[in-house]
C-alpha cells in the first residue's frame, strides 16, 4: 500500500481531511508527472494544496507554512485529527517548525539560473556554491538542484549566502504532531518508481509535457519527468533515453527524499506494510 492509498483510509477512519505535502502536486497544470490521487480519491476525501496554485506563481516552504496552518485550523473546526501526506521534507520542516524569512529575489536572476542550469547542468551549479559558497557547500543537498538553485539566486540577489538567513528557532506548535514513514526494500521500490514511469507514459505523460514547452523555464517545471521530456522534443536525447533518465533521477530523488526524513529523528519508520493502518489509528 503507497501513502496515498494508506492515508485516505486513514482519513475516512476520522471523516476528516487531507493536506498534501508535495511541492509540485499543488500545480493545476501538472497532473500525471506528479502522480496527483485519481479523481476518485479526491472526491473520497477533501484534499488540500492540490491543483492550488498556478505554475506561474512563487509557490516556496514559507507560501506552505501559512496555506497549511490555515487549512489545519480550518479542519480543527470539525474533527480533532488532519492527515497530511507527501514526501517534500522542507515543507513538513515548515509546517512542523516554522521556517526562516528568506529574501525576496528579483525573477530575472532566478530565470537567469534556470536557464544556465538547463544549458550547462547540475555540474555547473555545484562548482558555482562550491566556489562563491563554501560555507553552505559544505551542508549542502549537493545533488539536488533545487535547493542549489535556491542557495545561488539568493547569494547573487544578497550578496550573502542563504546560511546567513537560517537564524530562526523552531516554533512549538498548539497541536500534537506524529510522524510516519513508510520505507519499502530497495529492489521492490527500484520495481514499483519504473513500473509508475512506464505507466505515466502511457497515461499521456509526453503530450502534457509538450503543452507546456512555452513555459519549460519556469522554476516549478525543474522537476522530474518533466525537463527529461523537455531535452527529448528539443532534441537531446531520444525517448527511450529521456524515459531511462526519469527513472534514474527518480531513484536519485527518493533517495535523497529518505535521507532528508532520516534526519528528522521524530519520524516513525513503518517497513512491513502490512497491518499499518490499525498502527496508525493507535497512534493517533
Amino acid at each position: 500500500m503507497g501513502k496515498t492509498a494508506l492515508s485516505i483510509q486513514l482519513a475516512e477512519y476520522f471523516n476528516t481531511e487531507i493536506i498534501s505535502v508535495d511541492s509540485r502536486q499543488c500545480y493545476k497544470e501538472l497532473n500525471i508527472g506528479v502522480a496527483k490521487p485519481s479523481i476518485h480519491q479526491l472526491n473520497t476525501v477533501p484534499h488540500h494544496f492540490i491543483s492550488s496554485h498556478s505554475i506561474q506563481e512563487e509557490v516556496n516552504a514559507g507560501l506552505f507554512e501559512q496555506y497549511a496552518l490555515t487549512a489545519v485550523s480550518s479542519i480543527f473546526e470539525k474533527n480533532k485529527v488532519a492527515i497530511m501526506v507527501g514526501g517534500t521534507g522542507l515543507y513538513i520542516k515548515a509546517f512542523a517548525e516554522g521556517i526562516d524569512n528568506m529574501p525576496s529575489v528579483p525573477s530575472e536572476i532566478r530565470q537567469g539560473i534556470i536557464e544556465e542550469y538547463n544549458k550547462n547542468g547540475l555540474k555547473w551549479l555545484q562548482q558555482q556554491l562550491a566556489e562563491k559558497d563554501p560555507l553552505f557547500w559544505q551542508t549542502a543537498e549537493q545533488q539536488n538542484p533545487q535547493r542549489l538553485m535556491r542557495a545561488l539566486e539568493i547569494l547573487i540577489a544578497t550578496g550573502q549566502s542563504i546560511n546567513t538567513f537560517k537564524t530562526k528557532k523552531p516554533v512549538t506548535r498548539p497541536f500534537n504532531i506524529i510522524k510516519i514513514a513508510l520505507e519499502l526494500p530497495r529492489e521492490k521500490l527500484v520495481k514499483n518508481i519504473n513500473q509508475r514511469v512506464d505507466a505515466m507514459i502511457e497515461e499521456g505523460q509526453k503530450e502534457e509535457v509538450l503543452s507546456l514547452m512555452p513555459y519549460q523555464e519556469l522554476n516549478a517545471l525543474q522537476t522530474v519527468g518533466y525537463k527529461e521530456l523537455f531535452d527529448y522534443y528539443k532534441g537531446k536525447c531520444s525517448l527511450e533515453q529521456a524515459i531511462e533518465q526519469i527513472k534514474i533521477n527518480t531513484r536519485q530523488y527518493a533517495k535523497r527524499q529518505m535521507t532528508w526524513l532520516k534526519k528528522d529523528k521524530d519520524f516513525k519508520w513503518l517497513v512491513n506494510h502490512e497491518g499499518v493502518l490499525a498502527e496508525l489509528i493507535a497512534s493517533c
